[in-house]
């Protein structure tokens, strides 16, 4: 660059930093219910000028942003922004500020814009670039009016064309108490049914096909008798199928089982009711019973029965709660497991929210044992500041008898007067006090005598005799209830152990689903693979199997995609033709480590450097100088794939870096080991449970903190002076290797620390598979603690995942460090754009902006309307969401009664429509939280429920509903009633809407 064109730069980055600096400080005048027009002109010429004298200096990007920011401040001269400004609207605007600023630092620094931050931006904010993303067809017909209008194609209604689904039988209004024993065990009979059948395809064992029958069998009779027809009729054509099996008449083919395993697939989302609508239940039935047709075509006779007929065990199994038997993993080795012996154990099913309840009150003995611990130690304090009193006591009653008691008689013999034996009035004796002659007949050194200093010196000496007693028999005790406390905590970890044991499910009941993921991931790549498996009877927490499964199904089908390479290719290597995927898992001190391992080609390290090149993240000259590490860091970066072209599999940047994060979610970590030509291994470390955990307590300034001990390696001093600042990063060496130092006490704002003695306290941590080194004032020490959340309004604090109690009652904070670490801020995160910020970029509002739309025009468009849903199924939520979308209403979802708080208290609306019967807050409880306070009383409630008797209309009348409607409700019902309610025109939210 030339001098010339350097001071050209210079003058632009000045001018530039003017106008950024005014658009900073005078944005926020947008917010204000009147601005004056001449602040609206100068922030529009300020972004104008910017994006004008930054395209003439060739930053294209750079224009862009500032030319939608110009483009909102023209729009507010000739119209109005609406009322939800504050939320999306203004979020764009200091976000566009500050990434120009950041922006113009970079060009400031290397004469370059800032692609990546851009980008982010753009794809952030989508609604401001609407030219950049395919138009939606906002036309579109939703389900609800398919179902609910008159032009339904006549081939949709089966009856007379013969749609398998339209002869099956209706169910029956079932029970919520019945449904929540039945589908458990349905649950367990279905996972026996997928074992079973990825078991038959190497293995024709027909034991396992009469397991297969009975479970399917099962499922048909108990649906059947509960009141589920629809599956009883599904399942009994899937037994159908199974039958034949049995009988011989069909052999186990892949065609065969697949169309088993996808009946399992159907059979568990019509348990579940996870269909979105009838529509795609008759086409996925259809297709299905159509497929079992071919190869079990439906006898005469049985056109005509229902699948309900069941015999009688069968009824009574259903109605019996039994234990839910533990599934071990398919390995090669499935058929020489042993079969029975559990039959003979006696047991009973327990709901999981029981056993969390129960480790819940296991966590409170836990804080309760911390706290007698705490008041243990402050006895202890008493008893040694009682030690320190009774030592200066004993100190001082020796000093009195030295000094008043035996100086006596000294004093008296260097005296040369003959010693008078008349007694004083102060004697106490009454010999003494009456008989003269009494002393005369014994010399000073025969008989003892008596004054008032030697009985108070010999009064003290009793009294620091009887204290000494009273401190050994208090010490006595407190090493009485020490071990008391020992003995309590004995019991509470004994009782944390079995609690935490009947939590536990061995991780094998993931295995069969990993089978499967494994098979329809080789059918799909036309790959031979074989799964080995290992460690089906290792256990961990319900809760961490449940969250690791889809990190699991992606690392096996991840090791099939891009770790097995073809058969044709693994010959010419001189590999076996099939490949192998080995999946280990074992237990280690608290902690269970998964292994999966491929013996496929390895990490192509070539291609992930050119893959980051070619999306941004590195430079050649960097990429260059990348390590291996590095290179297997990269893969979990977001968005980041080395696969060439995108497939059901692979390609979609949707990978690693989620795993990556369930786990750090678990407080678990994630390796991986390549060697190129022999394979890649990933090793996860997941905490055996979750609930209590050890941890590290640290204190900043006056705040206590708990770390999590598993991630921990050392404590250690650091001087002042070992700490550098290099790029805005701290760093030091620990061990000869450069680590970076988080300050807690600037990460958090708190006061600053001062060294003591010329050092500060630093924990060395393995956070994200990086280690830092966080400063604080003081380490505290370590306990188990029991993990509290923080509750709902605080669930979107993520640096704090829960809390524990002090034995002084007080919160203590655990810090995640793996988010306190994480190099990728969750915001980038699209925002969805409310209708007033959307209308300002979409078609036409360059027209509106220019001014040259009358404003008459502008101010007739109609305030939206905004209805806050509340309903905990998913499913009545979508459904009258839609209803109401349809009909122009702006609708905001909630699954209970805090969320419907939530939304009214943070974002206002017009209309509240509530369910009553909700978990966490009902629809009683959200109507009397709601005319509590003073800005949302006023807004009207519509109940919606199931419940339709007068006693539940009465009261919620009574609670301040102003319209009750029974489901199943009508679409003209409701649209009536709302309209009733809040009119066609909205008038102003009560509070603001975002």
């Amino acid at each position: 660059m030339s001098a010339l064109d350097r001071e050209a730069i210079e003058m632009f980055l000045q001018e530039a930093s003017e106008n950024l600096q005014y658009l900073r400080e005078y944005v926020s005048v947008l917010q204000d219910v009147e601005p004056r027009r001449e602040d609206l002109e100068r922030l529009y010429i300020s972004a104008h000028t910017l994006s004008g004298t930054s395209a003439s200096y060739g930053f294209p990007r750079f224009s862009e942003i500032a030319g939608k920011l110009a483009h909102v401040f023209q729009y507010a001269l000739n119209a109005p922004l609406g009322n939800d400004l504050h939320g999306p609207l203004t979020e764009f605007l200091s976000d566009g500020i500050s990434l120009l600023e950041t922006d113009l630092l970079e060009i400031s620094d290397t004469g370059k814009e800032n692609v990546d931050d851009i980008a982010v931006f753009k794809e952030r904010y989508r609604f401001a670039f609407p030219a950049e993303t395919p138009p939606s067809n906002f036309s579109q017909p939703q389900p609800s009016e398919l179902l609910a209008g008159d032009d339904i194609d006549e081939s949709a209604v089966a009856a007379p064309t013969g749609s398998y689904f339209d002869a099956l039988p209706l169910d029956e209004e079932v029970p919520d108490e019945i449904l929540e024993f039945f589908q458990p065990e349905a649950e367990e009979h279905l996972q026996v049914v997928s074992d079973c059948l990825i078991s038959l395809e190497g293995n024709n064992n027909p034991e396992e096909i009469n397991k297969l029958f009975r479970a399917i069998h099962t499922v048909k009779g108990s649906a059947a008798q509960v009141g589920l027809k629809r599956l009883g009729g599904i399942a009994h054509r899937v037994e159908d199928l199974i039958g034949r099996l049995r009988d011989g008449e069909i052999e186990p083919s892949p065609a065969v089982v697949d169309l088993c395993l996808e009946s399992v697939d159907v059979l568990k989302k019509t348990l579940h009711r996870q269909w979105s609508d009838e529509i795609e239940m008759r086409t996925g039935v259809d297709s299905l019973l159509g497929r079992i047709a071919e190869f079990a075509p439906l006898e005469p006779e049985e056109a005509g029965t229902s699948a309900d007929a069941s015999d009688p065990t069968e009824a009574q199994h259903a109605k019996e709660i039994v234990v839910a038997s533990r599934v071990g993993g398919v390995t090669k080795k499935s058929a020489k497991q042993a079969q029975g012996g559990a039959s003979a154990v006696k047991s009973v099913r327990i709901a999981l929210a029981r056993l969390d309840r129960m480790m819940n009150t296991v966590g409170e003995l836990v804080i309760n044992r911390t706290r007698m611990v705490g008041r243990v130690a402050e006895l202890e304090k008493l008893v040694d500041t009682l030690s320190f009193s009774k030592e200066r006591l004993q100190g001082k009653v020796a000093e009195f008898q030295e000094k008043y008691e035996f100086n006596r008689i000294g004093n008296s013999r260097g005296a040369k007067t003959p010693w008078n034996p008349e007694p004083t009035p102060q004697m106490l004796t009454s010999a003494a006090a009456g008989d003269k002659s009494f002393w005369s007949e014994f010399s000073e050194l025969e008989m003892d005598r008596y004054d008032d200093f030697n009985i108070l010196s010999r009064s003290m000496a009793e009294i620091s005799a009887d204290v000494n007693e009273v401190l050994s028999q208090l010490e006595g005790f407190i090493g009485r209830v020490e071990g008391d406390i020992d003995e309590f905590t004995k019991l509470a970890h004994h009782l944390q152990d079995e609690i935490t044991a009947a939590r536990m499910v061995p991780i094998g009941t993931l295995y069969s689903r990993l089978s499967r993921a494994v098979r329809d991931a080789a059918t799909s790549t036309g790959k031979h693979v074989e799964l080995d498996l290992s460690g089906s009877e290792t256990e961990l927490d319900n809760n961490i199997i449940q969250q690791i499964s889809d990190p699991l199904v992606h690392l096996v089908r991840n090791s099939v995609a891009h770790g097995i390479e073809q058969s044709a290719d693994r010959t010419a290597a001189g590999k076996p033709a099939a490949g192998n995927i080995m999946l280990r898992a074992y237990h280690r001190g608290n902690h269970i480590y998964i292994e999966v391992e491929d013996d496929g080609g390895g990490i192509n390290y070539d291609r992930v450097k050119q893959s980051a090149i070619e999306r941004g993240l590195v430079s050649e000259e960097t990429a260059d100088r990348l390590t291996e590490r590095d290179l297997r860091e990269m893969l979990f970066h977001p968005g980041f794939s080395t696969a060439p072209v995108k497939t059901e599999l692979a390609g979609r940047g949707v990978g690693l870096d989620v795993v990556r994060a369930n786990l750090n979610a678990l407080n678990g970590e994630i390796e991986i080991q390549s060697t190129s030509g022999k394979g890649t291994k990933f090793t996860l470390k997941v905490p055996l449970t979750l609930i209590i955990s050890p941890a590290l307590f640290v204190r900043c300034g006056t705040t206590n903190f708990a770390l999590p001990l598993a991630v921990v390696e050392e404590i250690r001093r650091l001087r002042a002076d070992e700490i550098e600042d290099v790029g805005g990063k701290l760093l030091t060496k620990v061990r000869d290797v450069v680590t970076e130092v988080v300050r807690l006490d600037t990460y958090l704002g708190l006061p600053p620390l001062e060294p003591i003695n010329g050092y500060f306290r630093m924990v060395v941590a393995n956070a994200g598979n990086r280690k830092i080194g966080l400063v604080v004032e003081e380490v505290l020490g370590k306990d188990e603690i029991v993990i509290k959340n923080l509750g709902e309004y605080l669930r979107r604090v993520k640096l704090f995942p829960g809390t524990t109690i002090a034995p002084d009652g007080s919160l203590i904070l655990l810090i995640d460090l793996n988010r306190m670490v994480a190099t990728e801020p969750s915001e980038h995160r699209q925002i969805q754009a409310s209708a007033s910020a959307a209308r300002i970029f979409a078609p036409g509002s360059a027209a509106i902006a220019s001014g040259s739309i009358p404003s008459e025009a502008i101010d007739r468009v109609a305030q939206e309307r905004v209805i806050v849903v509340a309903d905990d199924s998913i499913s009545v939520r979508k459904f009258v969401g839609r209803m109401l979308e349809k009909n122009g209403y702006r609708v905001k979802l909630a699954a209970d009664g805090i969320e419907a708080a939530e939304l009214v208290t943070q974002h206002g609306c017009h209309l509240v429509i509530t369910d009553l019967e909700m978990p966490r807050m009902t629809g009683y409880e959200l109507m009397v939280q709601l005319r509590q306070s003073p800005s949302t009383r006023r807004i009207p409630v519509m109940v919606v429920t199931s419940r339709a008797g007068a006693k539940h209309r009465d009261r919620a009348i009574k609670e301040g509903a102003t319209a009750f409607l029974t489901k199943p409700v009508q679409e003209d019902q409701l649209i009536a009633a709302v309209e009733q309610l809040i009119g066609t025109e909205a008038p102003r939210p009560v509070a603001p809407v975002a």
